[in-house]
């Protein structure tokens, strides 16, 4: 199993599809009961969210959880996905 996974990067664009719903930081935070610093860190990859966080970002921003998150081969930059 771990060679399947092995060098494979979890990243998000949670980023992105907030900003296209013109949703501040601190909105997506109280819609999901979360600070903005915990939404910030999840953008800029410092916080990997929860299962039950990632589903409610998801339904915040009404996107299915392959359109915010996935696994990459490489590292994403913070801010790009």
């Amino acid at each position: 199993m771990s060679g399947m996974v092995e060098g494979l990067f979890f990243n998000n664009r949670v980023r992105m599809w907030r900003a296209e719903t013109r949703m501040s930081q601190n909105e997506l935070a109280d819609t999901v009961g979360v600070s903005r610093q915990t939404i910030s860190s999840i953008e800029n990859l410092q916080f990997v969210p929860s299962a039950r966080l990632a589903l409610l970002i998801c339904l915040a921003l009404n996107k299915t959880f392959e359109d915010v998150f996935f696994f990459d081969k490489k590292p994403a930059q913070p801010g790009k996905a």
